[in-house]
């Protein structure tokens, strides 16, 4: 058995546990606690695999962009702790109101992601719990400015230009990988943009942000994006502009698994 999961290697032909490294995801997971209600949150499918292959029972689950709560809620009904930092307030009251696990603790921080006082805070909360490190990070970011999701200027989606952007970014993958477990796991679940008549690789910029930080590279996963909010329905629109211009129609998003 890896020393990172729990998985029964014994029984490993009953295994839920995805191993190709393309996701194709029908509809999103809507039971338990996740309701879809924030636009830009994720599938929580991903979450769920992710800490199933990449943590143990009680190990700690940290994500610096906490959103709707996609994360902590997964975490939670997989029997893990975990320590979530979002900026916005009105989001970390919903997420806390609704963590109920009394055996695991899920503790979540209103603040900016880039700053180093904020993972202070993250180290009091381990040292409180009496532990060194988090076991697993999940980073789902805003993806630029394709959706403004606040009008708070230290919000990555209100970043001035796309070198703002990776430089905030990389800003808190290297607060991340300072209380991140040797030899432990950092995802980034992040998609492209096209803006001005020309295709973004934010993905990628993204990717190697956290190379150059030593991270290292371990699978890059691409998730299908069939079903999408901002597609439903419109299919046939999505195709005939495609057909009548020269790009092909977004259905991804990368799940980018590095190990510190």
């Amino acid at each position: 058995m890896p020393i990172f999961n729990d998985i029964d290697l014994e029984n490993w032909k009953d295994s839920e546990i995805w191993t190709d490294s393309l996701w194709i995801i029908d509809k999103r997971d809507k039971t338990g606690k996740h309701n879809g209600f924030y636009h830009g949150n994720f599938v929580p499918q991903i979450p769920k695999q992710l800490i199933s292959r990449y943590t143990k029972k009680n190990d700690i689950v940290f994500d610096p962009f906490v959103g709707s709560g996609t994360t902590a809620y997964e975490a939670e009904s997989l029997n893990r702790h975990f320590i979530g930092i979002e900026i916005q307030e009105e989001l970390v009251r919903n997420v806390r109101g609704k963590v109920d696990n009394a055996d695991y603790f899920s503790e979540l921080i209103v603040g900016d992601s880039t700053k180093d006082k904020i993972f202070n805070k993250v180290n009091k909360i381990l040292n409180n719990y009496k532990k060194k490190n988090v076991q697993l990070a999940i980073l789902h970011p805003p993806y630029a400015d394709i959706i403004k999701f606040s009008n708070l200027k230290e919000d990555l989606s209100n970043a001035k230009s796309l070198k703002d952007f990776l430089e905030k970014f990389s800003l808190v993958v290297k607060n991340t990988i300072k209380i991140l477990e040797k030899g432990r796991y950092l995802a980034i679940v992040i998609g492209d943009k096209y803006t001005q008549g020309k295709w973004v690789p934010l993905g990628f910029y993204c990717m190697n942000e956290a190379q150059k930080l030593g991270l290292t590279l371990k699978s890059v996963i691409i998730k299908n994006m069939e079903g999408s909010r901002a597609k439903q329905n419109k299919e046939g629109i999505w195709r005939y502009r495609a057909l009548a211009s020269d790009y092909y129609i977004f259905k991804h998003e990368y799940i980018l698994i590095l190990k510190n």
